[in-house]
């Protein structure tokens, strides 16, 4: 797993080792770090124009140290002091005594240096944001959304240092105007704001830094943990000598409608695709399904008349038929795991949910969250970890929330939020979302706990949403699962089919390296 871990961690962990350390150490370690990564960005240093945006504290000192090091290597480096008083004192030395320059943001003159801050920056091939580290809250101050400004028309790159300035570490949220850096150098540990959107899509592609904090996290719980393909390779179902289907576990889908019988078919599709022993098919869409897929077990009978399974998925497509509602009871009342989806969540008692003994999965997208919660789908997204935590805790279930950055919660707080890393803009699509639905169901159907079965799904689906990519139909989705379950298990290194340049370093790469790292 990649572990995130939130500031108030971080900081006992660096005072631990810190007090072990030279003083200065562990900034001039962050700092060489950054250097290193600043460099291989600009692909040669000598030559270069390099402008550190630089705010009071550490992370300003982080900037400077390391704007140090890319001036002894030949690069032309300005430190922009947005907080001249305040600037690092050691971190403003060491960049003079290596011919680097400073000038105060945004109309001041320090050195004997101009400060035309827009002709500064168009010139420059790098910016250095080290405005705001890890522990700012509640948004940038008005000089620094300025600066931010001239920085954004001219266009030029951008390296957070540690956390892009203005998102919030701990949650992932946004507040106002905050930096979009192409890359982000973050020290010592994850922080969940990077794995996590709208921050997460601020910060580019990340690279984790190694300070030495490790052993001093070991004790402490992450908030936020992110697979990867070994983590979900250990859950997978393989058969046994001994196996037979029902052994491998039997997947119901209450799925369907006469106006959306296409629902059936993509749950359907998921769950074989998951590694079920066998598929039952309960409701009026028995024709295509068996049609498509003439191993599903058929039955246009209610579910409790269908046969028995290890798990259920009810909710894709049922509509607003008389039997909809009846069905999501049905369902619900069994005693074992069931995933409630799309139709399933606006239909459902949220009591009975509560009550239910057996595990429950609910797979809201923003908008059925903000409904479950009773508030508007842009609080959703703006605050996708409180969110997903909320519904937990209000539903005693496990939920996972899909969109940009999938996350799953469990009922009990004191547990991680698991984040996938895997998702993809390709995956939003008809009907992509009933294919995850029965590839769950599969997993749960398999003996997977509710919320192991919800990660590896959404690992598994971001894979074949990218390997199906571009134009895939959702039933492309579904086909990609086979070499993507292959490919998790097996060992192997292949990459699935490139996506566009457009898209960030997020994915595969991203699931082996780490979110967006280079």
């Amino acid at each position: 797993m990649r572990d995130a871990y939130s500031v108030r961690t971080v900081r006992a962990a660096e005072r631990e080792l810190m007090a072990r350390l030279p003083r200065g150490a562990l900034m001039r370690r962050a700092a060489a770090g950054l250097a290193a990564a600043c460099a291989g960005l600009l692909g040669r240093t000598y030559g270069t124009r390099v402008v550190l945006l630089v705010g009071s504290g550490d992370n300003g000192g982080d900037a400077l140290f390391a704007g140090a090091h890319l001036a002894r290597r030949g690069a032309g480096v300005t430190a922009v002091l947005l907080n001249p008083e305040k600037a690092h004192e050691a971190g403003l030395a060491a960049l003079r005594a290596a011919g680097g320059r400073a000038v105060a943001a945004p109309s001041s003159v320090v050195e004997g240096v101009p400060a035309d801050l827009p002709a500064l920056i168009r010139r420059a091939d790098l910016v250095v944001d080290g405005i705001v580290g890890i522990g700012g809250r509640g948004g940038l101050r008005p000089d620094a959304v300025e600066v931010l400004r001239v920085v954004q028309e001219a266009g030029v790159p951008v390296v957070a240092v540690d956390l892009p300035s203005g998102v919030d570490a701990d949650t992932g949220e946004v507040h106002g105007v905050a930096v979009r850096a192409a890359a982000t150098v973050t020290f010592g540990a994850y922080k969940p704001g990077l794995l996590i959107d709208p921050a997460r899509e601020h910060a580019g592609a990340v690279r984790l830094i190694d300070i030495g904090l490790g052993p001093y996290l070991e004790a402490a719980e992450p908030p936020v943990r992110a697979p990867r393909h070994a983590d979900v390779a250990a859950l997978l179902p393989r058969p046994a000598a001994e196996s037979d289907k029902y052994r491998r576990g039997v997947t119901g889908i209450a799925a369907g409608s006469a106006r959306y019988p296409g629902a059936a078919v993509l749950a359907v599709a998921g769950a074989l695709r998951g590694g079920a022993g066998a598929v039952r098919y309960a409701g009026p869409a028995t024709d295509v399904v068996i049609a498509r897929f003439p191993e599903t077990l058929v039955s246009a009978g209610s579910p409790t008349e269908a046969g028995r399974a290890q798990a259920w998925v009810v909710g894709p497509g049922l509509g607003d038929g008389p039997r909809a509602a009846e069905t999501v009871r049905e369902v619900l009342a069994l005693d074992v795991p069931v995933l409630v989806d799309a139709d399933g969540l606006r239909l459902m008692d949220a009591e009975r949910v509560r009550e239910r003994t057996a595990p429950t999965v609910l797979t809201p997208h923003a908008g059925e969250a903000a409904a479950l919660l009773g508030t508007a789908r842009g609080e959703v997204e703006a605050a996708r970890l409180a969110s997903v935590r909320e519904l937990a805790r209000r539903y005693r279930a496990t939920v996972l929330l899909k969109g940009s950055t999938t996350l799953v919660a469990e009922p009990d707080e004191d547990r991680p939020v698991r984040v996938n890393p895997t998702g993809t803009g390709w995956l939003a699509t008809a009907g992509s979302g009933d294919v995850l639905s029965g590839l769950i169901g599969s997993l749960l159907a398999a003996g997977l706990a509710a919320p192991d079965a919800a990660m590896a799904g959404a690992y598994l689906h971001g894979l074949a949403g990218r390997l199906a990519a571009p134009l895939a139909s959702a039933l492309d989705v579904a086909e990609a699962l086979r070499r993507v379950w292959e490919d998790v298990t097996d060992g192997t290194r292949r990459a699935p089919r490139p996506v566009p340049p457009t898209r960030r370093a997020t994915g595969r790469d991203v699931a082996e390296r780490g979110p967006g790292t280079t």
